[in-house]
């Protein structure tokens, strides 16, 4: 078995798959990349059982074959090259020789039959989204994602499909981020969780990308297939909470400020708040906001005013400062709603502005009792 390869080719897409293998895996297998030569079509797959990911390569090559290499090891090397091919050819003795241009590296590798074969769907459901749509769905809503183990539902991001449109949530009790696009649909109804690790690694390559992205799923795998990219992983297995029973529908008290000003101001003024509750206090009367923190402990506090444009009742309230931060944060619009109802109850964010056509991002946040 031998083939040849552009070094950055290689590195690049390693790099991707790289993010799949774990720091520490129960199986040793698992340490390595899969190469599956097919002449001159190389498969390269990365696996933690969970996710299962694979990217296919052209390259220069006349034979079959396949083999575990270790890619700790091989991402190393591949780093210290500048750009020219590698000729890669599998030895008797069990190690594969690397020689470049200047010299000659040999790895020990597996047998490729020893990693673990990935999954086939049975008759999948298929939808079909532009990966600039998935990538600004996952970052809106991945952070607001839990880390529980307790509750493994609420630790990935729901989609929802259906003719009318795609949904993502995600949840962590505490604040709650929804993002719908009416403009993609799906042929059919279906629900499924995906997990946090598979979503980041998507992430982060679908930005460049401006493919359209095959999901098929079923009830237990989905695979995302886009470029020459393939990823497959288990989904999480449960039932969603009843997310659309906790968005508070009546808000008569709407709150309208300029984004960036309102996150400087909060994020000054949480500085002085509670290092444990990281509290913060809204009171709002007439066209004035003031944001304000105390930690008493160490007589710490910060007050700032603020103009806005405000229509309800005069109100206090208080929110954590670390969530309301994060939601500001994820936002693009230039001015944002804060809608209430009662000190009690979830305020809900939306972005005024910056949208596309179809477009929308509703978060919710619980407020913290004030201690008066």
């Amino acid at each position: 078995m031998k083939f040849i390869v552009s070094s950055s080719y290689l590195l690049k897409q390693l790099q991707v798959l790289g993010n799949v293998i774990n720091s520490s895996n129960t199986l040793p297998i698992l340490d390595n990349f899969l190469f599956d030569l097919d002449h001159n079509v190389l498969t390269v797959s990365a696996s933690d059982l969970e996710t299962t990911m694979s990217a296919t390569l052209v390259i220069d090559s006349e034979s079959k074959g396949s083999v575990a290499v270790p890619a700790k090891l091989l991402l190393e090397i591949l780093k210290t090259f500048p750009e020219q091919p590698l000729t890669f050819t599998v030895e008797e003795n069990s190690t594969i020789e690397i020689s470049s241009n200047s010299g000659k590296y040999a790895l020990a590798y597996a047998p490729g039959d020893e990693f673990p074969k990935s999954v086939n769907l049975d008759d999948p459901s298929v939808t079909l989204v532009p990966a600039d749509v998935l990538a600004t769905a996952i970052s809106k809503t991945i952070f607001a994602a839990g880390n529980d183990d307790l509750r493994p539902v609420m630790s990935g991001v729901f989609f929802q499909f259906s003719p009318q449109g795609l949904t993502f949530v995600a949840t962590d009790a505490h604040k709650l981020v929804k993002y719908a696009r009416t403009d993609v649909v799906a042929s059919q109804v279906a629900d499924f969780i995906m997990p946090k690790k598979p979503l980041n690694i998507l992430k982060n390559i679908l930005g460049t990308s401006d493919a359209e992205v095959k999901i098929e799923y079923n009830d237990s795998n989905a695979t995302f297939s886009f470029d020459n990219y393939l990823l497959m992983c288990r989904l999480i297995d449960g039932k969603y909470p009843n997310y659309e029973a906790v968005i508070p529908k009546e808000n008569p008290n709407k709150l309208m400020i300029d984004r960036s000003q309102f996150l400087s101001s909060v994020r000054r003024v949480a500085i002085f708040s509670n290092k444990t509750t990281h509290q913060i206090r809204l009171k709002i009367a007439g066209a004035e906001l003031n944001v304000s923190a105390e930690d008493i402990d160490y007589s710490n506090k910060a007050e700032e005013r603020l103009t806005c444009d405000y229509q309800g009742d005069d109100m206090q309230i208080g929110y954590n400062s670390r969530f309301l931060t994060e939601m500001l944060t994820n936002l693009q619009s230039d001015m944002i709603m804060l809608e209430m109802s009662l000190p009690n109850r979830a305020g809900i964010l939306t972005p005024v502005d910056g949208l596309e056509e179809g477009e929308t991002v509703t978060m919710l946040v619980m407020p913290v009792m004030l201690n008066s």
